[in-house]
């Protein structure tokens, strides 16, 4: 059982960056892969970026390739993710998961509850 919180979100204007955190519970965060994905309103969850157990690989949605970056610390039990280059665009729930593999697919095994995320022009 893995628990998942995030934190991080706020209001920020265009061009600016932000980094979210995603802290965990349990012995045996260090075997799972995380995963980040955003919805804004009126659209589906949207893929954002996964690390795998050890943070050896990484893989991101299209359309935060280069202006994204996923980390993790599992001596902290946490993952990262630090956005640059913010828009409008961007603005979302940002939800952490937890699962056994990297997958750009909601079927992470553990959600957090999100935190909200609000890019102005």
């Amino acid at each position: 059982q893995v628990q998942l919180v995030e934190s991080g979100g706020g209001l920020v204007q265009a061009g600016a960056s932000l980094r979210l955190s995603c802290a965990a519970s349990g012995r045996t965060f260090n075997t799972y892969a995380m995963g980040w994905f955003r919805q804004a309103p009126g659209k589906e969850r949207e893929f954002v970026a996964a690390i795998n157990w050890s943070g050896g690989r990484t893989d991101y949605g299209d359309s935060v390739k280069g202006r994204f970056t996923i980390s993790r610390d599992n001596a902290k039990n946490a993952v990262y993710l630090q956005m640059s280059s913010l828009s409008p665009e961007d603005t979302a729930v940002y939800y952490c998961a937890a699962g056994p593999m990297m997958s750009r697919l909601s079927d992470y095994a553990y959600w957090g509850q999100g935190t909200q995320v609000t890019v102005s022009s």
